[in-house]
């Protein structure tokens, strides 16, 4: 049996939990968790907006600032997974400002010059009735690995909806076929990789 990893998922709706309203964003974020179970790996889901993420590209904000407690799960995690729905052919807002967030570990780098997401796994998922999953992912793909983070090969998965259209993904009476084998891919290349990482990570530099 392969050493156990963890997971943990940013579920970045712009709806909170207290909205009583179920999440597309969340339901994807659970099939790619059911999908890493055969591999050994648990996860989380929280939604950041259930959270008060003061605005800045620093680690700690300052009083009343919740991203503190998300950032050590984030680092702690072998995998940290981003969810998001796409509005106006982007990421949403919630979903930048986390990036934004993680901007901190720019300047937070040992003395061998590594991150600490150095020899962390990043997926993004995504949900939308509207183009532009491929260009959420290229511009979330790009910020994670700037911040140092490694993207595994089939690392987006994503399920587009009719433009405009009424049928969530949530709404699905079962996942499809295509998302389901982008799920399954996914989950198993992320955890072969974080694995690998996590025996024998980056060296560094210097």
């Amino acid at each position: 049996m392969p050493a156990a990893l963890t997971a943990f998922a940013l579920n970045c709706s712009l709806k909170p939990s207290s909205a009583d309203e179920s999440s597309s964003t969340d339901k994807m974020l659970s099939d790619l968790l059911d999908a890493f179970a055969p591999h050994g790996v648990t996860g989380e889901i929280v939604r950041v907006l259930d959270h008060d993420i003061k605005p800045g590209v620093e680690s700690d904000m300052g009083e009343g600032d919740d991203w503190p407690g998300l950032r050590e799960k984030i680092v702690t995690a072998d995998i940290f997974i981003l969810g998001t729905p796409i509005w106006m052919g982007q990421p949403s807002s919630v979903a930048k400002r986390v990036l934004e967030r993680l901007d901190a570990f720019l300047g937070e780098a040992d003395d061998k010059g590594r991150m600490p997401a150095a020899g962390k796994v990043a997926l993004v998922a995504i949900v939308g009735n509207e183009d532009g999953a491929h260009h959420c992912h290229a511009a979330c793909f790009q910020a994670l690995n700037d911040v140092g983070f490694t993207v595994p090969a089939n690392a987006g998965c994503y399920w587009v909806g009719e433009a405009m259209g009424s049928v969530d993904y949530k709404d699905l009476d079962e996942v499809p076929k295509k998302v389901k084998q982008t799920l399954d891919m996914a989950a198993s290349n992320a955890a072969y990789l974080a694995r690998l990482l996590k025996a024998e990570t980056y060296p560094g530099v210097g």
